[in-house]
């Protein structure tokens, strides 16, 4: 699968891109540094109307806007409620899938969980009223089950 990195590991900085056209929108400044490099799978669609969301589980340095092959390993359950101005305030499912660059090898173990979460539990500080709950982690059969009912 293709992951296009909005936002680099070890950075507060969130890229906004457009995730159909690529296209750069702007940058914001968020309340955690990116734990690991983050993006999104092409030619997918969530249930929030965005790409399926991705981390790549790496120490290696991956930059913005470029297109990484990967292979799913997880996924991490993430709910939290909507900050844009026509969903403000309604909560949806926002899961995250889990990659690692194609060649690669890592296991999922504690210290990872316990990055993300705290990342993720956290990164939406700054945003008054912004809920975001982490559920269960689950492996690669369903990592390629969100895959498969998101491609476009």
């Amino acid at each position: 699968m293709k992951i296009f990195i909005e936002n680099e590991a070890g950075s507060n900085q969130k890229n906004l891109y457009n995730e159909k056209t690529l296209e750069y929108k702007k940058t914001v400044t968020v309340s955690r540094e990116y734990p690991y490099p983050y993006g999104f799978i092409l030619n997918t669609t969530n249930s929030d109307g965005d790409n399926l969301d991705c981390f790549i589980i790496t120490d290696k340095k991956l930059q913005s806007g470029k297109i990484y092959d990967c292979e799913p390993v997880g996924l991490m359950e993430q709910t939290e409620t909507a900050w844009g101005p026509d969903r403000k305030g309604v909560e949806e499912q926002d899961h995250n899938i889990l990659a690692l660059l194609e060649g690669e090898s890592a296991e999922i173990n504690d210290l990872v969980k316990e990055k993300l979460t705290n990342f993720v539990l956290h990164v939406f500080d700054h945003v008054k009223g912004k809920t975001v709950r982490v559920g269960k982690f689950f492996g690669k059969e369903e990592a390629l089950k969100e895959i498969k009912k998101s491609l476009d």
